[in-house]
């Protein structure tokens, strides 16, 4: 090791370093790349310099590691925006078909669910919508669990059918 980094404790100094790139950088895996980066650096510093203050160098290193992560952060960031010079980007929002579609066919799902005794219709909504265990579910409303499962089991099949009406 040189002299630099000699002088300091590594593992007080690196819990240290730690600190100060994860305030700065908000991200710990870079934090520790750079707190590696910065005393790589150190180590690259041949044996002959003379370092009167070492902590003191050490924290300058990183303040400049750390502002190269910026910097290469923003560079990064201009990759991937959004081009502003009016070509089309691809967009995953799905189109105004799809999106009537979708609706027409909840309210289908919606009015088959509707259509059910009010019994399976409240364990089918406790059930998928609440996300409740079907233990949970015999227990509030007094029935047992077997019957639960059969309330579920009529509710899923009247929106199988539903569904594959829809496929036609």
């Amino acid at each position: 090791m040189t002299g630099a980094i000699q002088s300091l404790q590594y593992a007080e100094e690196e819990g240290r370093l730690r600190r100060f790139f994860q305030r700065r950088l908000r991200n710990r895996e870079d934090a520790a790349d750079a707190t590696q980066e910065t005393f790589l650096r150190m180590l690259s510093l041949p044996a002959t310099t003379i370092i009167e203050n070492p902590q003191a160098y050490l924290f300058q290193v990183a303040r400049s590691v750390a502002s190269g992560v910026v910097a290469r952060r923003v560079a990064d960031a201009g990759l991937f925006a959004p081009g502003t010079d009016g070509v089309d980007l691809a967009d995953d929002a799905p189109g105004q078909e799809r999106i009537v579609a979708a609706r027409q066919g909840l309210l289908l799902m919606a009015r088959a669910i509707r259509e059910l005794p009010n019994r399976c219709q409240t364990v089918f909504i406790l059930s998928r919508l609440h996300g409740l265990p079907n233990g949970e579910i015999a227990t509030r409303l007094g029935i047992s669990r077997n019957m639960v499962e059969k309330h579920i089991i009529r509710a899923l099949l009247a929106c199988r059918k539903v569904r594959a009406e829809l496929s036609l």
